[in-house]
């Protein structure tokens, strides 16, 4: 699944045509789902009538083909809550719930936020765990212990801690997905037995990332290998600034929409610009013509 990028016009505001022609395009390279308003969409700077504007384009763009898993998670419970409920009025599938930044709740205080959720909509929901962004890692033993409410069908996991991630899969219930969240980690974790990724990379390269996701899991690793050295240059520069600076600036370089940013992320550096182009020719990706 792809966490879709949010394109934004030169006055700023949500270009909805661009959104919709890229979510149709995902569709047709072979992505199996879209996460828009997560961390890549920018969720954090989108007013609440943007949030579900956001999704219901999204939505209306794929028409069914895929589910769309849309981001609503926050630093306040109600908050969230609110957003869940938006998501699901915009014919979401899904819910995409980082675990709350800042306030780095105790664990009592993390089952609650997701108990909330949970019973607020009756969308499924995905765990995001994301250390680097939250400054908490959710740890294993809390992650299944998540995995027991009603309502959370998978986690998408971005610790960057393959030992974790194994913990996690082999005592997982049945009902539990997990999701690599990071695109540099996604073969050896499927390896190690995950279901799938939500990606950053895909927004560039959707038919290449889809075929190394589906190759590993039919246990083709050579061809998942070649693919996934083919997109590693291009992974690492999507993270050498800040996430998602350079993969907007890449999708404009290719043509793909424009690559303006909302405040506080600012234009990439100039070295940057240099890195994605040698990273997205070495992926042999040209612009659209």
């Amino acid at each position: 699944m792809t966490a879709i990028v949010t394109p934004f016009r030169e006055d700023g505001e949500v270009d909805h045509e661009a959104l919709a022609g890229l979510a149709h395009w995902q569709v047709e390279q072979g992505i199996n789902g879209l996460v828009p308003a997560g961390t890549t969409g920018e969720g954090a700077t989108l007013a609440d009538v943007e949030h579900q504007a956001v999704v219901r384009t999204v939505v209306e763009a794929v028409d069914g083909r895929v589910p769309v898993i849309a981001g609503c998670g926050s630093n306040d419970t109600v908050r969230t809550v609110d957003a869940a409920r938006r998501v699901e009025a915009a014919g979401a599938d899904g819910l995409l719930v980082v675990s709350p930044y800042y306030n780095k709740p105790n664990r009592s205080g993390m089952v609650e936020h997701y108990r909330a959720v949970t019973e607020a909509t009756g969308l499924p929901v995905v765990v995001y765990n994301v250390p680097g962004r939250t400054a908490q890692n959710l740890g294993a033993d809390l992650i299944l212990e998540l995995a027991e409410l009603p309502g959370v069908v998978a986690v998408k996991e971005a610790s960057g801690d393959l030992e974790q991630i194994a913990t996690i899969l082999d005592r997982r219930p049945d009902s539990l997905a997990v999701l690599s969240g990071d695109d540099p980690l996604c073969l050896p974790t499927l390896a190690l037995g995950a279901d799938g990724i939500i990606s950053v990379v895909s927004n560039e390269a959707p038919r290449e990332m889809s075929r190394m996701v589906a190759a590993a899991l039919e246990g083709d690793f050579a061809s998942a290998r070649e693919l996934h050295y083919r997109l590693l240059p291009l992974m690492r520069a999507n993270f050498v600034e800040t996430n998602p600076v350079p993969v907007k600036t890449a999708m404009e370089i290719l043509g793909r929409c424009r690559g303006g940013l909302r405040a506080p992320l600012g234009p990439p550096e100039d070295a940057t610009r240099s890195v994605l182009g040698q990273a997205l020719a070495a992926a042999g990706l040209e612009a659209v013509r």
